[in-house]
């Protein structure tokens, strides 16, 4: 589930109609993007889910030797847009494995944003000066870094920025009865033995300040023999072949898109195959795969960027050096003599950048699931719900078999919806969302992953 901040960019960038725009998905970053800034990604070792856009603390600017004029001065396009959502709805859930699991519950959900915005374009004479200036002698170490990791670099084009400065809210209440008690409270809460009740309310508040970003384009920077380019034709190209002239920085043909690319023809076999070759290849001894176990579930629980500082050193040659759980993961892979960026490096870095994928709070609720060992029930839910809707690109009900849900009981079955809930899948009604597909193919590989490291 996107967090109030994201909620909000992604119904303003629906509002406004430019599918160029890409919305902003958290505060650090709208506080960071501007035009000319400079943003990294790095392409995912997996076909079914894409890596974030990274914004870097330098320009374009920085980077290209100083004109003797001033760009042109941008297009803007002020606008207001209000936002006001209030939702009531009630549910109930039954398991039978044994005992009776049930609970019913009513959900009142009440949000609000009032945003001034404006759109900020530059025009294409802009670029045209712009690319008559050289880049700097020597060259900059940001392009240094990024050729040798494999990374493409964008550049701003247009943003969509704040005028005032908003207030979003978010306040939600829960009313529950049930047949179970639990422990955490993940979603709710329900005391007691037997028959229980519980309500929660929720209220959050979100101060936007004023010239944040909400949303942006960008193009992508192209570097050949000292020279460079702008892709303007799309804003990604596709790298995934290697290119003959060593000239060529980070070039290729111009990227498929979602719509007729090979993840659109895929269906979820080849998503089960590239998990289980990932797995294979690694070859973890049982010690191996319980000090990784052990060592990334105290890392789920650090803050995301605990996560992709490993990434980044386990991408060092050799790798870099980390203090707490990610220090102590480096440290066992190093006593691999084979090739560990056959096996266990690849296997790692590919369940790292799956979880860069899921939420913080999808964090917190797979620690929970590896703690009460419901990783195997958790993912055949999962492969339940994908399998079958994966070619699926409207919002069609589903339905979950019974026997996938006998294994999770009380607390675990809370936990597991959870995890689909936060993935925007839609539980109640059950409602399969075409946009929740990415986030639950990563959810389904960590799980596999997990579930096999969990074998120790």
């Amino acid at each position: 589930m996107p967090s109030m901040f994201e909620r909000t960019t992604k119904k303003l960038v629906k509002e406004i109609g430019d599918h160029k725009l890409r919305p902003v998905k958290c505060l650090l970053s709208a506080t960071k993007i501007h035009r000319f800034s400079l943003i990294q990604r790095k392409k995912a070792r997996s076909r079914f889910w894409q890596l974030p856009d990274v914004p870097l603390d330098i320009s374009l600017m920085h980077i290209l030797e100083p004109g003797s004029s001033v760009p042109d001065a941008p297009v803007k396009v002020s606008a207001d847009f209000s936002d006001s959502v209030v939702r009531k709805q009630q549910a109930s859930g039954n398991v039978n494995a044994g005992a009776e699991v049930g609970f019913s519950e009513e959900t009142t959900v009440c949000r609000g944003s009032s945003l001034e915005y404006q759109i900020v374009s530059t025009p294409h004479e802009t670029w045209k000066e712009l690319q008559e200036r050289k880049l700097l002698d020597p060259e900059p170490d940001i392009l240094r870094q990024c050729r040798e990791a494999g990374v493409n670099l964008y550049v701003v084009t247009d943003t969509v920025e704040l005028l005032n400065s908003p207030v979003l809210q978010d306040l939600s209440s829960v009313k529950v009865k049930g047949k179970f008690s639990i422990a955490r409270n993940t979603w709710f809460q329900v005391e007691g033995e037997g028959q229980g009740g519980g309500l929660k309310v929720r209220e959050k508040k979100l101060t936007v300040p004023k010239g944040s970003v909400l949303a942006y384009g960008r193009k992508q920077l192209i570097f050949y023999s000292g020279e460079w380019g702008i892709f303007h034709i799309t804003d990604d190209v596709d790298d995934d072949d290697d290119d003959d002239d060593d000239d060529t920085f980070l070039a290729g043909r111009q990227r498929l898109t979602k719509v007729s690319g090979l993840v659109l023809r895929a269906d979820f076999k080849l998503l089960q195959e590239e998990v289980s070759q990932t797995v294979k290849a690694a070859e973890l001894s049982k010690g191996r795969r319980g000090v990784v176990f052990s060592n990334l579930l105290a890392m789920l629980r650090s803050p995301m960027n605990a996560l992709q500082d490993l990434i980044d050193k386990l991408e060092l040659e050799p790798f870099g050096h980390l203090e707490g759980p990610g220090g102590a993961i480096l440290t066992e892979l190093r006593k691999d003599s084979r090739y560990p960026e056959v096996g266990s490096k690849s296997l790692l870095l590919y369940l790292l950048e799956a979880l860069i994928v899921l939420s913080d709070i999808q964090h917190d609720l797979l620690a929970q699931s590896m703690e009460k060992r419901i990783l195997l029930p958790q993912r055949d839910l999962v492969r339940g719900i994908l399998e079958p809707n994966f070619k699926c690109f409207e919002n069609i009900p589903f339905t979950l078999q019974p026997k996938l849900l006998a294994p999770l009981q009380g607390e675990g079955l809370v936990i597991t919806y959870g995890l689909l809930d936060e993935c925007g899948l839609k539980m109640e009604p059950k409602t399969w969302d075409p946009e929740a597909k990415e986030p639950l193919s990563a959810l389904y590989a960590t799980l596999s992953v997990l579930t096999q490291l969990a074998e120790a």
